[in-house]
């Protein structure tokens, strides 16, 4: 299979829109539960009427994650291991161990399809299968790699074409998904697969996002929505972290132009000339706190009994350097935004609010025993998420059965 460069044509994905289920979006009660890990015990924050529960420790660096149609639940890693864990998800096993930074897995028909920072790579794979050899590896297409924001998310869209996002290198890169830049500054933003031609290639999506680690599509809308991590240069309080609508040839305007507020303004880090109008940015339908570091996202479907949830996208936040410099690394730990979940609410297929979903992970000093990153539904409808710091794990939160 021939390789070649990223091209510029932005072509519509066809979907089928129908009418949004409208879910309830009443706030949410919660409650205090002691989650006992190893010999130590913390107090998580949780919603009324679900239990959280902690399930393998098996896992090094444990990154994004994702269901396979058989149940079992796949992660890839800094450690540079893919992990797949059965039923009842209490213990991971090694299905694959790579080198660059195999970040997640996606599937379609009898192939795998993992995200390494060069490319995105591809293996025959049947349902169950325990083992995968690192020379059964096939990068169907290759991907800028080099310094800063180097993981590259996989996914398999409702249309059943693969996307990838991935990150520009720093908060001012000149770094475009677009006409004009070389093919290893072609970053920030999301690329989809074309693969109707005889030459493999990968066409821009949606372009102007700094590092949108994480994205899935409204279950019933179709409609791509990514969280995207937001500069450092303009202090610890501005701009706040986006949760962005990604539609096909959609600008979300960064390095160029930041949001302030309200208000859309020209970032004067980065002197080169926009390649796109500010006029052409679309803006963020939700934001959270800025240096919160939003990583994966995933929308609850029919999959979860809680009607007042389903359409809903849950976000990892893997939390902040400290808010308040002091004289060493990272600043003043107590002042750290804290990882937890959060989950972003919606109505009539449109974003309304943000509430909070799982957390308790930092301590008052700031010490945090776990950092959530990757997010999945299971087919029971719970919420799995795994920790790459801290606690290196993986974790389940459930409704209760009786309630």
């Amino acid at each position: 299979m021939r390789l070649n460069f990223i091209v510029y044509t932005f072509m519509a994905v066809s979907a089928v829109i129908v009418q949004p289920v409208q879910a309830s979006t009443e706030p949410l009660k919660y409650q205090l539960q002691p989650l006992k890990i190893g010999s130590e015990t913390y107090q998580v924050k949780i919603p009324v009427g679900y239990q959280l529960e902690f399930l393998s420790k098996s896992l090094s660096g444990p990154r994004l994650l994702t269901f396979a149609s058989n149940g079992d639940l796949f992660a890839g890693s800094r450690s540079g291991n893919v992990y797949r864990i059965s039923p009842p998800y209490k213990r991971a096993e090694i299905l694959l161990k790579t080198d660059g930074y195999p970040h997640n897995v996606a599937f379609r028909a009898n192939k795998i399809f993992v995200a390494k920072t060069d490319g995105v790579y591809s293996a025959d794979y049947k349902p169950g299968q325990k083992k995968i050899s690192e020379q059964s590896l096939k990068r169907i297409a290759a991907l800028p790699a080099g310094y800063g924001h180097n993981s590259r998310t996989v996914a398999t869209g409702p249309d059943q074409r693969i996307y990838v996002s991935l990150g520009i290198a720093g908060n001012c890169s000149d770094q475009y998904l677009g006409a004009g830049y070389d093919f290893n500054n072609q970053r920030g933003g999301v690329l989809v697969l074309n693969e109707k031609e005889s030459v493999v290639r990968w066409q821009p999506f949606a372009s102007g996002l700094r590092n949108p680690v994480g994205f899935d599509w409204h279950p019933q809308t179709k409609i791509m929505y990514a969280s995207n991590n937001g500069p450092d240069h303009h202090g610890f309080e501005r701009p706040r972290e986006y949760f962005s609508r990604l539609t096909s040839g959609s600008f979300h305007g960064m390095p160029w132009y930041q949001m302030q507020g309200d208000k859309l303004v020209r970032d004067t880090c980065l002197d080169s000339k926009p390649p796109r109008a500010i006029e052409e940015v679309a803006r963020p339908v939700a934001s959270f706190p800025a240096r919160n570091a939003p990583m994966a996202v995933a929308f609850i479907g029919k999959q979860l009994k809680d009607n007042r949830l389903q359409g809903d996208a849950v976000v990892a936040l893997r939390g902040s350097w400290g808010t308040k410099p002091t004289g060493s690394a990272g600043g003043d730990k107590s002042t750290r935004r804290h990882p937890k979940l959060v989950i972003v609410r919606f109505e009539k297929g449109e974003a309304v609010r943000v509430d909070d979903l799982v957390s308790g992970f930092q301590l008052d000093d700031g010490s945090r025993w776990a950092r959530p990153v990757g997010v999945a539904i299971g087919p029971g409808g719970a919420i799995y998420f795994s920790s790459d710091a801290g606690i290196n794990g993986l974790f389940r939160l459930s409704a209760m059965k009786n309630n």
